[in-house]
């Protein structure tokens, strides 16, 4: 019985162990959630102070409707967690239940035993009726052995209770936590259901608006070919310059940067302090024109207005150019791969210039006219390749 409780106490701590590790991460990437929920829920607030129905209103509304949806799986999966440990632990439960039982049992036949054989005449006559000296030292260890073994099954009767008494706490506190998650879900779901009444009647408003709606996508497609163009045409200037028919050639500083921004893949900072990403990159169908497919070459994120877009790597400005209806834009070189920082509408580096890690390089813009949108439009290339930022910024 020993071995079989050990075993159980030793599985118990170790299924504890495991499930608390998992519901730590969930718990982590729950106050993420939040965190993203509350800051969006700022954004739009700011946006709704224009009662104009816009675009960008719609991809913040989007986006927190998306965290929303991540909140609610991360609480499912969390409940699922505390489901699994509470049927664990109310076995395990169970088991000490059954063991202690048994163990008591056990422990009063050897009291009555010990209170049949109390006194230490009783003990010389067990001994010297023995049939000869090997019998009679026999005897003895096996009295020795016997009180031994008699403290141990008090002091495991002990661990026992001890263990018993603290997983009924633990098991009901795992109760009162499914209970809190429970009414934590609903609550998340009656926010959702009216973050989704407000996206409907946006896209009911935006609707009537396609004329409008088509001329940005094309205003959009223009600033975006420009861009291209801009660092399609800097990268054949540097190709030229250092005689090279396979591209920009590195110095060995330049090599070892390339080196360090590669092994930070996943692990970047954001361009911003903070801010939610409302553009993702590649072509997925525009968020009212659903026959439209919207191509983008990088990520745009919201931010506060007056926000600062900065560095995301150690590099060298490459350029500061202005694009025509897209405002101000900076390219900085790290080895291999490009930063590309969009619609600012100042900018406090210029080209040739040694730039560190989160340096300030100029001011967002902010689109009165959009919501008081204030999008600063990110993209990573290496050299003419064109990368998903989301798979190299922290996430």
């Amino acid at each position: 019985m020993m071995k079989r409780l050990l075993l159980c106490i030793s599985l118990f701590f170790l299924l504890l162990a495991s499930n608390g590790q998992s519901l730590s991460d969930l718990r982590a990437q729950k106050t993420d959630a939040e965190k993203q929920i509350r800051y969006a829920n700022s954004l739009l607030e700011e946006s709704r102070k224009t009662e104009k129905s816009s675009l960008a209103k719609l991809k913040l509304l989007n986006s927190d409707i998306d965290y929303r949806n991540r909140m609610i799986d991360h609480i499912n999966r969390e409940i699922e967690l505390v489901d699994w440990s509470i049927a664990n632990n109310s076995q395990i439960i169970s088991m000490l239940q059954t063991d202690l039982a048994g163990l008591k049992k056990e422990y009063a036949a050897m009291i009555r035993f010990a209170q049949k054989n109390r006194n230490s005449y009783d003990m010389l006559i067990f001994l010297f009726s023995a049939d000869n000296m090997n019998q009679a030292y026999k005897r003895w260890i096996y009295l020795r052995q016997y009180a031994r073994y008699r403290k141990s099954q008090g002091e495991l009767i002990h661990l026992v209770t001890r263990e018993l008494n603290d997983n009924l706490v633990k098991l009901e506190s795992r109760k009162s936590l499914k209970t809190d998650l429970l009414n934590g879900k609903m609550a998340e779901f009656k926010a959702l259901e009216q973050q989704r009444a407000e996206q409907n009647g946006l896209i009911l408003s935006l609707q009537q608006e396609q004329k409008e709606l088509k001329r940005q996508i094309r205003e959009q497609q223009k600033i975006q070919d420009e861009l291209n163009r801009r660092i399609e045409q800097m990268l054949e200037e540097e190709a030229k310059r250092t005689a090279s028919t396979e591209g920009f050639q590195l110095t060995p500083e330049q090599k070892l940067v390339s080196t360090d921004f590669e092994k930070n893949k996943g692990r970047i900072p954001w361009p911003v302090h903070k801010g939610i990403i409302t553009e993702h990159f590649g072509i997925h169908p525009h968020p009212i024109l659903t026959q439209i497919q919207v191509r983008s070459n990088g990520i745009d994120i919201t931010t506060d207005a007056g926000a600062k877009a900065r560095a995301v790597f150690a590099g060298e400005v490459s350029r500061v150019f202005a694009i025509s209806g897209g405002n101000m834009a900076v390219i900085i070189r790290h080895g291999s791969y490009l930063s590309v920082y969009s619609n600012l509408k100042e900018v406090i580096v210029k080209a040739g210039q040694k730039v560190a890690l989160l340096q300030d390089i100029g001011t967002i813009y902010t689109d009165k006219a959009d919501g008081n949108a204030t999008v600063v439009k990110f993209q990573i290339w290496k050299e003419n390749q064109k990368l998903d930022p989301e798979d190299w910024i922290a996430r």
